[in-house]
């Protein structure tokens, strides 16, 4: 599955977003959408790989809260990867680099 901001790759050991470009509200609905396909799979671990993203906004946050409160309550593992420049700075603006560990 995968669209021109993300793509997903899944192995027997775990499941892998990468993300890149930006992650707004023009493409956050499409990154839903995969989210819920893959949480109605219930993975025992994905990590999502932000190396390549540039832009962020709260639509995306939103999209990776819900990835990580869905697959956790599921009792799987996330792990959050490669913040960096602008995304980073959000993610420790809303405090959520404490709970993504980054």
């Amino acid at each position: 599955m995968s669209s021109e901001n993300f793509k997903v790759t899944t192995t027997a050991d775990e499941t892998r977003i990468q993300v890149r470009g930006m992650l707004d509200v023009n493409t956050a609905p499409t990154l839903a959408e995969a989210v819920d396909e893959l949480m109605a799979k219930r993975p025992a671990r994905v990590l999502v790989d932000l190396t390549a993203l540039d832009i962020i906004d709260s639509s995306g946050v939103a999209v990776l809260v819900k990835l990580y409160k869905g697959i956790r309550a599921q009792g799987g593992q996330v792990q959050i990867t490669g913040a960096r420049d602008q995304p980073l700075a959000i993610f420790k603006l809303l405090r959520m680099d404490k709970v993504f560990a980054l």
